[in-house]
């Protein structure tokens, strides 16, 4: 299993990577398989760094704000006008509501317009999907839209990814041994954050650490927050291996 981080700011674009988007991929049936964990604005240009458009086998979107779906309709435009002929319909897993809610993002259009092009599965709590190589489990977080992290299995490897949540011990079970702990931390300790919406960077160490994990990733940074008190704030409550992560990153398993 390989990630590359396509966006990882929090809540909006920065001047150095795009929103939320994560490339996974394996071996499937003699090619590589190729599963994108949110597609956030901004993400799609960076995106095509690392792989041609064509090749993309499936998307999983934690939830339905802007900064984890919204480049989805631009994916849209790619898949109805390529110059070699529309793309086949791209298998897409996301909350209850996400086609109706990616058609309203494009703007009005005749239908079935932008559904036409996405085989929609909407995510039930707990459950279970393969999608080519992964064996990819979903549980429901603690934030203000529907929303789920993921756990992304292959063989013996674990990637597991938080999208975005406040604490939450549903989190905890899900990340369980993992190998790879994708996780938010969009706070910082010295400010009164609010509940039920993001995870401070000591809080995403005391989930890594009760998960049991082997290496923290930490993502999903606001531009305007100072990543080093981040990392400090981590340090806390984990003293394993911790990484902030950078766009066009790459990890392998």
């Amino acid at each position: 299993m390989k990630l590359t981080i396509i966006g990882c700011a929090g809540s909006f674009p920065g001047p150095d990577s795009p929103s939320s988007c994560y490339l996974v991929e394996a071996p499937f049936e003699g090619r590589t398989y190729r599963l994108v964990l949110d597609l956030g604005n901004g993400a799609l240009g960076a995106l095509q760094r690392h792989i041609d458009l064509r090749e993309l086998d499936a998307v999983a979107v934690s939830h339905l704000h802007a900064d984890h779906c919204f480049d989805l309709a631009g994916y849209y435009v790619v898949s109805r006008y390529h110059p070699d002929g529309a793309l086949e319909r791209l298998p897409l897993f996301a909350p209850p509501g996400a086609a109706r809610f990616l058609a309203v993002a494009y703007g009005p259009e005749p239908d079935p317009g932008i559904l036409d092009h996405f085989a929609c599965h909407d995510w039930q709590d707990g459950e279970t999907v393969q999608l080519g190589p992964f064996r990819v489990t979903v549980a429901l977080m603690d934030h203000p839209v529907e929303g789920y992290a993921m756990r992304i299995e292959t063989g013996d490897h674990v990637l597991c990814y938080s999208g975005d949540t406040g604490p939450c011990e549903a989190l905890n079970e899900l990340a369980a041994g993992a190998d790879l702990f994708l996780c938010e931390a969009s706070f910082v300790e010295s400010k009164v954050n609010p509940p039920h919406l993001h995870l401070t960077g000591a809080e995403a160490g005391e989930a890594a650490r009760a998960a049991g994990v082997r290496r923290l990733l930490l993502t999903h940074i606001p531009p305007w927050t100072d990543r080093a008190e981040v990392e400090a704030d981590a340090k806390t409550t984990w003293d394993g291996p911790l990484d902030l992560v950078t766009s066009d990153a790459t990890y392998e398993l």
